[in-house]
């Protein structure tokens, strides 16, 4: 039997939507894989994406961004953290080489850690990675002017260069410092979602439309209760907002996977992110996103998301008001458009079991 060592980051929701459409399609061509999950992620958000046995690490695979909200970066938060990661970094990677050892996995399969990484190419374990970001372009962004930034940066760049390939799916930023990149087509979960059972799960008149509200998965909660009453929409909401608006309710009120309830609804509201915008896309739901000018993700984001879906840009001040009658009105006036061919989670399947033999 053949053990897979995956590592997650924990910086949202998008790295693990990625990970768990490529193990979805893995586990169908290789269902007696040993699968061992590292990540700061709880257990039971990767059981909901990820219907496998795992063995899980709760621990994490990099150091993230301190986020003061889902838009907006504490960077001098951040910076300390970073520095407090690589501190003695020599000793962390050679600790965390002896504890993947021990582990003694096949192949090490990180988006988009790069500690795990660092650790295999100790350990001598083989690697690759996957995802449409890396964190030493998004620091070097944002932080590469600090002091002492260039040795974080080659922290980075040691463990990185050890995954080969690293994949990146479509759309995806450029990454010209990744010699060993290699593209793919988008990724994104094909569980079969049955549109009509959806809906009535969800308990939607023919004449009401649900509308989807989520920003990825790092905390950033609207003042709901004061949104006015859009005739005929009805909201659904994180857990964690508990909000208090007649036609709102919580994602887990319906007992429905993440994936099913996007498609069941009529559109999606969120941020620019990768997952949030391929699965609506593939889902054929249209999108209504926050701007987000200063993440270098971005622009790639969001030409993506117009040329292949409905999509209409709103300043975050519409959103907190909920003023969304015209917004939602254009958005669901667009004519619709074909579904791109995105299947990336299958060839990235096929290049993980090619490293397994």
């Amino acid at each position: 039997m053949k053990r897979l060592y995956v590592a997650i980051s924990h910086h949202g929701y998008g790295h693990l939507a990625q990970t768990a459409a490529i193990l979805e399609r893995l586990f169908e061509a290789r269902p007696d894989l040993d699968l061992v999950l590292r990540t700061a992620l709880p257990e039971a958000v990767l059981a909901a994406r990820i219907p496998h046995p795992f063995r899980h690490l709760r621990l994490p695979t990099d150091c993230n961004f301190v986020m003061r909200d889902a838009l907006r970066i504490d960077l001098d938060a951040s910076l300390a953290a970073y520095r407090a990661f690589h501190r003695d970094w020599a000793a962390r990677v050679s600790e965390e080489a002896r504890a993947l050892a021990r582990e003694a996995p096949d192949l090490v399969f990180s988006n988009v850690g790069y500690l795990p990484l660092a650790a295999a190419r100790e350990a001598g374990v083989p690697a690759l990675a996957l995802c449409s970001i890396n964190w030493a372009d998004l620091f070097r962004h944002y932080l590469g002017h600090s002091p002492g930034a260039d040795a974080i940066l080659a922290d980075m760049a040691d463990g990185y260069d050890w995954a080969r390939p690293f994949l990146r799916p479509e759309p995806a930023m450029p990454m010209p410092t990744l010699a060993q990149g290699r593209r793919l087509p988008p990724v994104v979960s094909r569980r079969p979602v049955r549109r009509a059972e959806s809906r009535a799960t969800l308990g939607l008149a023919s004449d009401e439309r649900a509308v989807l509200v989520g920003l990825g998965g790092i905390p950033h909660r609207l003042p709901m209760e004061a949104w006015p009453r859009l005739a005929g929409v009805r909201w659904w909401v994180p857990d964690d907002w508990a909000v208090r608006h007649p036609d709102a309710r919580a994602f887990s009120d319906i007992g429905m996977t993440y994936p099913e309830l996007l498609a069941a609804c009529d559109a999606l509201i969120t941020k620019p992110g990768y997952g949030s915008y391929t699965e609506a896309v593939g889902a054929g739901v249209p999108v209504l996103t926050l701007p987000r000018a200063d993440w270098p993700e971005t622009p790639y984001l969001l030409e993506w998301l117009m040329a292949h879906g409905r999509a209409r840009v709103i300043p975050e001040a519409v959103l907190e008001s909920g003023r969304l009658e015209q917004d939602l009105a254009a958005l669901w006036a667009m004519p619709e458009k074909p579904v791109p061919e995105m299947n990336g989670a299958a060839e990235a399947a096929r290049i993980i079991l090619e490293h397994l033999v």
